[in-house]
Parts: structure tokens; C-alpha cells; sequence
């Protein structure tokens, strides 16, 4: 029987098969034919689509079936599920009897939970089971969130940044922070078409984010589009204004981190403390996150092995652990 862990991202979408490995890793991103009710035509998903963002023609629309880790619309987070798992799982029997676990956000409501397992029913995956992403992470990059000693992490994703603390079955503190690797792109983007009057394209303002922390140059050279006279042109930005720009971003999920340990007992901090925590989530690729965590709170900070993927790896891994899934799954 196949099992399929599913890390269903604001950003990526990512399908780990327990025996293949990663079979799906690409933005959560669909293209559609516009149109009312059957009219609407799916065209792309994922990196097919992504790649016509900021260029779409006139009659499709490109949308993110997700918003801040969670599904807004049921019809097309059905359709973009149902195309993803069968891209990952070509076989009608592959889908018709796996196993699946879904990564969901734990600061997720009931309600948006339901609507992800009721949408996966629907494209197929009868019996899905849902499992908390910082939980999901941990597992997928070797912690045994069963064990009597305490674990924290930090997922910090493309809608939501967590932090959980958890040991022996159960969470000792779970905070969410709906500002995370999207807000800062946004804030990128905004900062240099207000301040440089440069329009540039999603994936530059990204690129640019993820940058600021291993440039060894202190300014870095951005192509875009003037924002007075829509010619092409380049802009010479100095790193730190960049830095700064993030600043706000970085501190509101550091106050989160602070809260967190302020939850813990006295015991489970000195846990943490001697252990550090671990950083994981497409946002924590972001340059000199990691080491801005590191000096707020003097500890380690390890940046998991596979940030993008462990969400994934672990919720596949979680199906072959019973206690695992009764502890911390949801269905």
C-alpha cells in the first residue's frame, strides 16, 4: 500500500512517497481558464504555472490555492489537489488505497481543517489523516516528538511562522504568527518600487530576500521596470536597506519565539536551552535568520538538513508510527 506524506504549503506543495521519495516539488500554484462553474478549465500547476506569474494571458488567471498555510476556496483547492496527486500517484490503485497524512498548521481552526481533509477526500484520498506541520518537520528530520525529553521547532513558512514546544506525546506550547516568508517578499517588493521606483517580479523580490544574508558584496545590482517610465533598467541597492526592510518581519516572529519560552515550566526550558531549537520551512532560507535568532536569544539555532522537504518526509514517516499519528493526527 502506498503512503504519501503532503506538505500542502502557501508557497510549495510537496509530496514525499514513503518508498520513492520526493515525488512532487513545485509552487503551489495553478493555471485556469476563466469561466463560470464546468467553464473554468484547469491549464498548470505548479512550475508551469509559476512561470506565467506577472505574465498571464488575458482569459487565464493564476491563483494560490492557499492562503497564510490554509484553504479560502474549496473548488479550487480541490481541483489543484486533485491534479497534484495525480502527477505524484499515476496509477488509479496508488491513489485509490494509500495511506496519506497532510501537514496543517497548528495554529489552523477546526473548521480550516476540515475543509483541507474534506477537499483531499474529494481528489481522492479517502481516509486522510491530518498532522501538525511543526510536528510533521520534527519527525522528518529525526526527532522522536514520543520521547520524554523537549523538543522545540520553528516552521516558518510562506503564510505562517510556528513554534511548538512538545515531548512524550502532547505540546507543551504551540504559538502562530500569520507574518511570515510572504510579508517579507512583499516587503521587498513594496521597498523598491516606493523607495527606488524599480517594479520587479516576484521571484527577483524573493530571490533578493534570500540573498541579503550571503552577499559578500554590500550592494547588489536588481533588474526591473521603472516605475514612471516602464522602461527596463537596473538598480544598484545598498544590502542593508534590505536588512532593514526585514527587520520588522523578523522581529514579530522572534516576540513569538520569546512567548513561547515564557509558556514553558522551568525544566522543559532547560531543554531547550541546552539543545537549541530547530529552524525549518522555506522562509528560513532567508540570509542571517538563523544568526538573528542566535544573538536575540544566546542558544543554538540549527537549520534543518532539508527545510523545504522535511514537512513532507516526516508526515510520510509518521504513517508507520501508530502512536505517533494517535498522538498528534487529526481526521
Amino acid at each position: 500500500m502506498a503512503q504519501f506524506g503532503i506538505d500542502l504549503g502557501t508557497a510549495n506543495t510537496v509530496v514525499c512517497d514513503e518508498t520513492r521519495g520526493i515525488v512532487f516539488d513545485e509552487p503551489s500554484v495553478l493555471l485556469q481558464r476563466n469561466g463560470a462553474g464546468r467553464r473554468r478549465r484547469l491549464i498548470a500547476i505548479g512550475r508551469d504555472a509559476s512561470e506565467l506569474l506577472g505574465r498571464v494571458p488575458a482569459g487565464m488567471t493564476a491563483l494560490r490555492p492557499l492562503q497564510d498555510g490554509v484553504i479560502t476556496d474549496l473548488d479550487t483547492a480541490r481541483t489543484y489537489l486533485r491534479a497534484v496527486v495525480r502527477r505524484a500517484a499515476r496509477r488509479p490503485w496508488q491513489r485509490s488505497y494509500a495511506r496519506v497524512a497532510i501537514g496543517v498548521p497548528s495554529g489552523a481552526t477546526e473548521l480550516e481543517r476540515h475543509a483541507l481533509l474534506e477537499a483531499a477526500d474529494e481528489a481522492g484520498l479517502k481516509g486522510a489523516t491530518a498532522v501538525d506541520e511543526p510536528i510533521a518537520g520534527a519527525v522528518g528530520c529525526g526527532l522522536d516528538p514520543m520521547e520524554r525529553r523537549v523538543h522545540m521547532v520553528v516552521d516558518v513558512g510562506g503564510g505562517t511562522a510556528e513554534v511548538t514546544a512538545f515531548c512524550y506525546g502532547g505540546v507543551l506550547t504551540s504559538r502562530s504568527c500569520r507574518v511570515a516568508g510572504d510579508e517579507m517578499t512583499v516587503a521587498v517588493y513594496r521597498f523598491l518600487r516606493e523607495h527606488h521606483h524599480l517594479v520587479v517580479g516576484e521571484k527577483t523580490a524573493e530571490d533578493l530576500k534570500i540573498r541579503v544574508g550571503y552577499e559578500t558584496e554590500s550592494r547588489v545590482v536588481v533588474p526591473g521596470r521603472d516605475a514612471a517610465s516602464g522602461h527596463a533598467r537596473l538598480a544598484t541597492i545598498p544590502i542593508a536597506e534590505i536588512v532593514e526592510v526585514l527587520e520588522p518581519i523578523t522581529d514579530s516572529i522572534v516576540e513569538t519565539l520569546a512567548a513561547s519560552l515564557d509558556d514553558l515550566p522551568p525544566e522543559a526550558a532547560r531543554d531547550v536551552l541546552a539543545d537549541g531549537i530547530l529552524l525549518f520551512g522555506g522562509a528560513s532560507l532567508t540570509g542571517g535568520f538563523s544568526q538573528r535568532l542566535e544573538r536575540a536569544f544566546g542558544f543554538p539555532v540549527k537549520v534543518a538538513e532539508n527545510p523545504l522537504t522535511c514537512v513532507a518526509e516526516g508526515a510520510a514517516r509518521c504513517l508507520r508510527s501508530p502512536g505517533v499519528i494517535e498522538a498528534y493526527g487529526w481526521n
